[in-house]
């Protein structure tokens, strides 16, 4: 397990988290695809935002509406999103381009048909 930081443009949003970055998904659905976001999911415990907070981001819902996509009001960029996994545990969705130091060009992307449902 790897502890990354990352967060948005601005620094406004700043987070850590810990996690084995292995393969990230790249969803097709219509938000993640025109925002080229590349994810990976964690445990609510996982995540720790050291700045800024969820009442100072802007959320965005879409779809079913279960997923929080919360993105800084500031300079736009959306670092991470909240939710529930088909368990109904709380989860975290990393957007991994958001993470410092990490190449992406070293990352496996597994497609995600987010389009179809």
């Amino acid at each position: 397990m790897t502890t990354y930081t990352g967060g948005c443009h601005c620094g406004a949003v700043r987070f850590t988290v810990s996690m084995d970055l292995g393969a990230v998904i790249e969803c097709n659905c219509s938000h993640c695809e025109k925002k080229g976001l590349l994810l990976a999911f964690v445990p609510a415990a996982s995540f720790t935002l050291t700045e800024g907070d969820d009442s100072a981001l802007t959320e965005y819902r879409f779809n079913q509406k279960k997923i929080k996509h919360l993105f800084c009001p500031t300079c736009g960029v959306q670092s991470y999103g909240c939710g529930e996994n088909a368990e109904g545990a709380e989860t975290v969705a990393v957007n991994v381009r958001c993470l410092d130091n990490v190449t992406l060009a070293n990352l496996e992307r597994m497609p995600y048909d987010g389009k179809s449902r």
